[in-house]
């Protein structure tokens, strides 16, 4: 015999008001009968056929999937590890050095962070070994764990990890810390009023999950230096300048005089003209992620700012580390850890090695299953440390703001698209149009 139905104790007045309330409501079609008893149900309890009540659980779970939990992160860079100043490190290979003396130029490179360790360590190595100098580099910690990281309060296995003494004090590099947890957007603007407040007119920013190398072999095709000839070896530091000193030159050509941003492999690294995105009013923070730069980019092209990719070496795309980062300065894997390779030469079989990994690891990112972004959810450690997240929960929250962002992308536009203008739209067009997803 099914159970049957008592009032909680607690609810018994209250379910003495409600009822006539309800049944008035429900006369005036205010609320639906249904609603009234999915309602009910919460202060109804069964009895046993004991006599003895049963309570329902609450809160009630959800009935998630346990799957195994990913291997331990381990430390990419061992020689990096042990090392105990800037002077144990490798020297970079001396073909991509950077300059003795720095450019004229600025050259502020920002790399944002929000988690996976080995992932930027690789990206941070692969800018410093292709000529960037370190003092230029700028890691923006974006964790939202405030300075627990600054204080070493976080350890290896916890998403938003980061190493402070081995950015500083290891390899040279500089990190800034945003107050709170950023999007994407925000993120983009914390780098535009960096730039305002340092007064800068233009300034690089690349993704943390890419590997940077210069291009070492002069027969590929599109090395050359516009006549058709192979281009003289430079690092990829130096061809960045190159290309600033092109778009910042006193005096030039017509179809350079008003660009936007520079992509070099698209906005894996980028360089930006500050008075561009002030005139468009930077990102639109409420697009938080994906087709924020549909957004961004469209707006810069509608006000008369053009973009252009540019090739200045091989920038990849990459979701998994390296085994051992000593390869990026032409190391054997640091088994002996060596210091130095005197036998190492421009385009070498070193190089052509590196070049044949990474090409394995980009396709392996495009085709994996899951996504391209699947290394953001690879560590779940940390817990009980400061700020510490469900990094489950974390991924989820991040996905249904990602939607959110398509939505007003969609609203604003009255298009779903990244093809805005493709489609007649103009910067006085935001916000007015029709869903033209819905015209018949």
């Amino acid at each position: 015999m099914a159970p049957a139905s008592v009032i909680h104790p607690r609810y018994r007045l209250i379910l003495v008001l409600l009822i006539p309330i309800s049944i008035i409501l429900i006369s005036a079609n205010l609320i639906k009968p249904e609603a009234f008893l999915n309602r009910l149900k919460l202060v109804v309890r069964p009895e046993n056929t004991e006599g003895k009540a049963t309570y329902t659980p609450y809160p009630r779970y959800k009935n998630l999937t346990e799957d195994d939990p990913p291997p331990p992160i381990v430390d990419n860079f061992p020689l990096a590890a042990q090392a105990e100043s800037a002077a144990a490190m490798p020297a970079i290979p001396y073909w991509n050095a950077p300059p003795a003396k720095h450019v004229p130029e600025k050259t502020p490179l920002l790399i944002g962070f929000t988690r996976n360790w080995v992932i930027l360590q690789q990206t941070v190595v692969s800018y410093l070994t292709s000529g960037w100098p370190a003092e230029d580099i700028f890691v923006v910690e974006n964790t939202g764990t405030m300075d627990a990281n600054m204080r070493g309060q976080l350890t290896l296995q916890n998403p938003f990890y980061l190493d402070y003494h081995r950015l500083t004090n290891i390899y040279g590099v500089n990190v800034l810390r945003t107050p709170t947890l950023l999007t994407f957007a925000q993120l983009q603007n914390f780098f535009l009023s960096y730039a305002i407040d340092h007064d800068l007119e233009t300034f690089f920013w690349s993704h943390m999950d890419v590997v940077a190398v210069p291009d070492e072999e002069p027969e590929a095709p599109e090395s050359d230096d516009g006549d058709g000839s192979p281009m003289a070896h430079k690092s990829l530091y130096l061809r960045a300048v190159d290309t600033l000193r092109t778009y910042t030159s006193p005096e030039p050509p017509p179809e350079r005089a008003r660009w936007g941003a520079l992509f070099f492999a698209y906005d894996r690294l980028a360089l930006v003209n500050v008075k561009s995105y002030i005139d468009v009013s930077g990102w639109d923070t409420q697009i938080p992620y994906y087709m924020t730069d549909c957004d961004m980019h469209s707006r810069l092209s509608m006000a008369g700012w053009h973009t252009e990719d540019i090739r200045i070496g091989l920038i990849y795309d990459i979701a998994h580390p390296l085994p051992d980062l000593s390869v990026l300065y032409r190391l054997s894997p640091a088994s002996d850890m060596q210091t130095s390779n005197t036998d190492a030469r421009p385009g070498d079989n070193s190089y052509k090695d590196l070049v044949a990994k990474l090409d394995e690891l980009q396709r392996h990112k495009n085709e994996q299953a899951g996504g391209r972004n699947t290394w953001q959810g690879e560590q779940r450690g940390g817990v009980g440390e400061p700020y510490w997240r469900d990094p489950r929960g974390f991924e989820e929250g991040l996905h249904l703001t990602i939607e959110f962002g398509r939505r007003v992308f969609a609203e604003k536009w009255g298009h779903r698209d990244c093809n805005l203008e493709a489609v007649g739209l103009s910067l006085d067009d935001q916000w007015k149009v029709e869903k033209d997803w819905e015209r018949h």
